[in-house]
């Protein structure tokens, strides 16, 4: 599911650099001073349709953003592997709270 949406974030990015190159620059901006003549040249005023395409390219692209991060697989941490089982032993290890014996006396001579 995340590759799918990972192919529809692509193919709307591309869709959204084609519409943004299509639009007619507003004026302003780092070329302003030097844009004079061109405005004569470009178009009078963007569609509605092209502005439109812009804005739901941008949301679509942040829904589907939100939706493949919900879908990726939380990563294996260290701590959540068990570790591994322990050789079996043939004698019982020796109890860890035994109770103390006193050692026997020596015999009277």
């Amino acid at each position: 599911m995340y590759i799918f949406i990972s192919i529809l974030i692509v193919l709307a990015s591309l869709l959204l650099i084609g519409v943004v190159l299509i639009q007619k620059s507003k004026g302003g901006g780092l070329a302003s001073d030097y844009s004079g003549g061109n405005q004569y040249l470009g178009y009078r005023k963007t569609t509605d349709f092209i502005e439109k395409a812009t804005w739901s390219l941008a949301i679509f692209i942040c829904v589907l953003s939100i939706c493949a991060a919900f879908t990726v697989k939380t990563p294996i941490t260290s701590s959540s592997i068990q570790p591994a089982a322990p050789a079996a032993t043939t004698a019982a290890p020796a109890p860890v709270n035994a109770p103390a014996t006193a050692p026997a006396p020596a015999p009277a001579k």
